[in-house]
């Protein structure tokens, strides 16, 4: 798996960056030693276990002192230089649920246990092993799988593929997390599972279990009432929706489709995914709907650019609640900014993040912000287009809007709070601003959009 090749070259580098890193620390005024048992593994069990043990991302355990102790040196310098656990969010806007950032505290006190020898320390100081669920980050209530193998090929470009798996769920239901795994590692760069309602037009004249690329004829155009149920991203993880009385919907009779992004690994092989879930005990006050948020299909990045800026906007259509981010580019992206633009004209910057194509994380609002009516979202990208990115395809390349790695994306994935009895929640925002705009040799820029005098 690409992934936990990436993982395990980047703790190398740091293990041997440990030796020269200097930070000194001691466990307290009274230099108590630190142990792995008392001190190290409660701060591993809440930060670092739910993707270092076996068969998640990270390629090496750290459930056990035997499994954690030849990392040492790597886990000092990972958490001084604040590359793990990773978390890109600028501290200054915004406060997340999820937010991994590590304490001075904490850190100091990992810092010590390795300058300390990294000792074990005795066995009944250590806290009781936390109990997750097997192959899964949740605990299925219920388990959809791709009903045969897909086939993929060893090389070439694996077109966006979508795969009808019938379910028809026997009652309304609402779902209160999800989980979505590769069945194949190695060839899943990312998917979505999108909810596909009874009546839909989309997809039904399509075989359950065949894989369909775009521009087959049993696809169609993803209609009306469908809704993203759960994603796969390198760093996501499963998605929870029930942070404030919510819940996502799932209409009786509807079916499930997986939207796969693969890439070739040199051999044929098959992947078969599956998506888990687990389902709300009683209705929520909310319904948690997920949105592309604003998108800029427009895009044009010019060759060389080693700081292309492309803005996105969406307005609301009515009242809503924000409760979740998720930017996505791909291999030329620097860095992303939401902002909010009033009715009455007042800006508020309330997200900021770097970019990172091998973290691809989601952001959970410690608090819901309330999107009136008339309330225009509004995503600043940057991409690096230079020869200086080594992540690059070709910066020779004028780069427009595309699904491969070697093309770009630039929106914005976001979680809303809504009301159950809304039907469609897909009419709660409409496309506003840049993002209508014909494409360019250029953004579109925020600039461009104020000579314009659209801002």
């Amino acid at each position: 798996m690409f992934w936990r090749r990436f993982f395990l070259a980047a703790f190398l580098m740091l293990g041997m960056a440990a030796m020269t890193v200097s930070m000194r620390a001691t466990a307290g005024e009274d230099s108590t030693p630190v142990t792995f048992n008392k001190d190290v593994l409660p701060i591993l069990q809440k930060n670092c276990q739910s993707c270092h043990r076996p068969g998640e991302i990270a390629p090496m355990s750290f459930l056990t002192y035997k499994d954690t102790r030849p990392w040492a040196k790597a886990i000092k310098a990972a958490v001084v230089s604040r590359q793990m656990p990773p978390w890109f969010a600028d501290p200054a806007y915004g406060h997340f649920a999820n937010d991994r950032t590590l304490s001075d505290a904490t850190i100091k006190t990992l810092v010590a246990w390795v300058d300390g020898g990294a000792v074990e320390g005795e066995a009944k100081d250590a806290p009781p092993p936390v109990n997750f669920p097997q192959g899964w980050s949740i605990k299925p209530d219920m388990v959809i799988e791709m009903p045969k193998d897909v086939p993929l090929p060893a090389t070439g470009t694996i077109n966006y593929k979508s795969i009808l798996v019938k379910v028809n769920f026997p009652e309304d239901l609402w779902v209160a997390a999800a989980d979505l795994r590769p069945g194949n590692t190695q060839a899943v760069h990312h998917m979505r599972a999108i909810v596909r309602p009874p009546g839909a037009t989309w997809m039904k004249d399509a075989e359950p279990g065949v894989a369909y690329e775009g521009t087959d004829p049993e696809v169609g155009r993803q209609g009306e009432g469908t809704d993203l149920l759960g994603k796969f991203n390198p760093g996501l993880g499963g998605q929870d929706f029930s942070m404030f009385e919510s819940a996502k919907f799932v209409p009786k009779g509807s079916d499930i489709v997986f939207s796969m992004h693969y890439t070739a690994t040199g051999k044929p092989t098959t992947d078969r995914s599956r998506l888990a879930l687990v389902f709300a005990k009683k209705a929520p006050k909310y319904r948690y709907y997920v949105s592309d948020g604003p998108t800029a299909p427009n895009l044009a990045i010019p060759a060389g650019d080693s700081n292309a800026e492309v803005v996105s906007e969406m307005t609301a259509t009515a009242d809503t609640q924000l409760v979740y981010m998720q930017p996505h580019m791909h291999l030329r992206g620097k860095d992303y900014e939401v902002r909010l633009i009033s009715p009455s004209g007042e800006t508020k910057t309330i997200f900021k993040a770097k970019w990172d194509f091998n973290w691809q994380l989601g952001f959970d609002l410690a608090e819901p912000i309330a999107i009136p009516k008339g309330t225009r979202i509004v995503g600043i990208a940057h991409f690096d287009n230079s020869a200086n990115n080594k992540f690059n395809p070709d910066p020779a390349k004028l780069v427009y809007w595309g699904p491969q790695n070697w093309e770009e994306m630039q929106n914005c994935f976001m979680g809303f709070l809504v009301n159950p009895e809304l039907k469609n929640p897909r009419t709660l925002f409409k496309a506003s601003g840049p993002s209508l705009l014909k494409r360019g040799t250029s953004g579109p820029t925020l600039a461009a959009l104020e000579f314009a005098g659209i801002r």
